[in-house]
């Protein structure tokens, strides 16, 4: 995983402090193949909230501006009460999840994030 191992803490508590602290975060793509080189930052998210997505997605892209600078960041969030598309199945196939990736997964009894 093509990832700063310290960053991952901080992506992890961005993408909760927007979508809420049950989201799940998987890097997919060229970023999970140690052997290549460069490549965006793909990254997938599944959330319980259902409104704000759009908002929220601007947000997280900002917080996540602040992690990784200019480096291109491919965000591709499901509201889990939407139907699953490929790309969906695709990265939590392929893809490696990252709060497993630091012992982190969220529970799904926590409450649900302040509205903003």
């Amino acid at each position: 995983m093509r990832l700063p191992a310290d960053s991952i803490p901080r992506l992890l508590s961005a993408v909760r402090k927007v979508y809420g602290p049950t989201a799940r975060v998987w890097l997919f793509g060229s970023r999970v193949d140690d052997s290549a080189r460069g490549g965006d930052i793909d990254l997938y998210v599944e959330t319980d909230l259902s409104d704000g997505i759009v908002a929220g997605r601007i947000r997280l892209l900002r917080e996540l501006a602040t992690i990784y600078g200019e480096r291109k960041i491919d965000l591709v969030v499901r509201p889990r009460s939407r139907p699953e598309r490929p790309i969906h199945r695709i990265a939590r196939r392929d893809g490696i999840s990252l709060d497993e990736a630091v012992g982190d997964t969220p529970c799904a009894a926590s409450s649900a994030p302040a509205a903003g």
